[in-house]
Order: C-alpha cells, then sequence, then structure tokens
C-alpha cells in the first residue's frame, strides 16, 4: 500500500475511511480549526432550497447532509463506508443513509434537484466518472457544489506545507488508522487546482462552472448547473 501517494485501491480507501470514522469529525474540527462548518454552509446556501431533493455524495460522518436538512432539503447522504454511515445515522434519523458507489449511484436519471460533495471528490479513482454520474442524477437546472481542499498560493503555502506534511501526519501516528493522515497531504498534492477541476465539471457536462477560494486559499467552492 502506498499511502505516500496518494492514489489507493477503492477497497483500500474503504478500510482507510472506517478505521478513522470514530476521530473523523475531531480531526476536520482541529484541521479547520473549526472553520469547516461555515463552509459547509456556504456550499449549502450555493444550491440548496428548501422542498428540494438533495443528494449529498461521499457523505462521510453526515455534517454536509445535516446541513442540507437544516436548509429544508429533502436528503440522502451516500457513502461507501459503513462505518461512517454508522456515525451519520446518529445525527439524523430523517436523511436516509444509503451505502453506495459514488462511480455507480444506485438513483435514477434526473432524480435530484441538488447535490454537495464535501471533500470527497479526491478520492474517487474515476474524477471525471463520479462529476459524470452526478450530472446524471441531476435534474435540467439542478446545481452540483463540491467543497475540497486545496494547494493555496502566496503568503499561505508554507504554512499549508508545514501543516499538511508535517503535523497532520504526525498527528496520525498517535491515532488508530494513522496511515490516513500521511494518504491525505499526498492526495491533495495529486489533487487537480481549481482551475482544472472547473474544467473536468465542463467535460463532465456542468456549465456556468465556479468557484470561491476559502480559508485563505486552503478550500475552493466549486458550483456547476446542468444544462
Amino acid at each position: 500500500m502506498t499511502y505516500e501517494s496518494g492514489t489507493l485501491a477503492p477497497d483500500t480507501v474503504r478500510g482507510m475511511f472506517d478505521r478513522i470514522a470514530p476521530f473523523y469529525d475531531v480531526m476536520n474540527r482541529v484541521m479547520t480549526a473549526g472553520l469547516d462548518r461555515r463552509w459547509r454552509r456556504l456550499a449549502v446556501g450555493e444550491v440548496v432550497w428548501p422542498g428540494d431533493r438533495v443528494l449529498d455524495a461521499c457523505c462521510g460522518t453526515g455534517d454536509l447532509a445535516v446541513e442540507a436538512e437544516r436548509r429544508g432539503g429533502r436528503v440522502v447522504g451516500l457513502d461507501f463506508s459503513p462505518r461512517m454511515l454508522e456515525r451519520a445515522r446518529r445525527k439524523s434519523g430523517a436523511i436516509e443513509w444509503v451505502r453506495g458507489d459514488a462511480l455507480a449511484l444506485p438513483f435514477q436519471d434526473v432524480e435530484f434537484d441538488a447535490a454537495t460533495v464535501g471533500f470527497g471528490v479526491r478520492n474517487l479513482a474515476d474524477l471525471e466518472g463520479g462529476l459524470r454520474e452526478l450530472a446524471r442524477v441531476l435534474r435540467p437546472g439542478g446545481k452540483l457544489a463540491v467543497l475540497e481542499i486545496t494547494r493555496p498560493r502566496g503568503f499561505l503555502r508554507p504554512f499549508f506545507r508545514l501543516w499538511f506534511d508535517v503535523l497532520v501526519p504526525v498527528a496520525g501516528r498517535v491515532l488508530p488508522g494513522g496511515e490516513a493522515y500521511t494518504y491525505l497531504p499526498a492526495s491533495v498534492r495529486r489533487f487537480p487546482g481549481p482551475d482544472d477541476l472547473s474544467a473536468l465539471f465542463e467535460r463532465a457536462g456542468f456549465e456556468d462552472v465556479r468557484y470561491r477560494l476559502l480559508g485563505g486559499g486552503i478550500v475552493a467552492l466549486h458550483v456547476g448547473t446542468k444544462p
């Protein structure tokens, strides 16, 4: 297993997230200084309206799906990690939690009004294929919001490298499933930058694609609309 490469087989990724599920929320808060909650609110606010049927793909422990529910959405949360879904179910009994593969969504065409992904597309073996699947299940005019870590430019870059390449892996050494915190910075390094991800959105069939940088440029929020 080459966690340092940032590329893993799907079964290995699933097992890794199963192991870190008990610590996932805490590590999110620590690694983002609590800003991830605000970023999720911004993502949901871009694409979800009361009454919308919403898919939160790669939902993890369910924070983004719960935010969409608070916005008034009728939400389905999907993830391939059963341990992550166990944690998610504790947060809402109204959300439909589904175990499934984001590359082969178990839903009909044009079934959803909006879709979200929070810090999950980086783990897809076929990024463009995953975006095409999300486009398939959206109705015409439906919107997709994707939050993902990105590589900052400018004065924050050395601090980001210190945090992600040194401190995060060190923290992982004292936690079960700590190899995930070696995989995380490696997966960010190989992931497309914001402009390249926008181009992938367009190739997958989205239009009016735009993004904004958050947290001083460490996170990008991309939004696209299905024609």
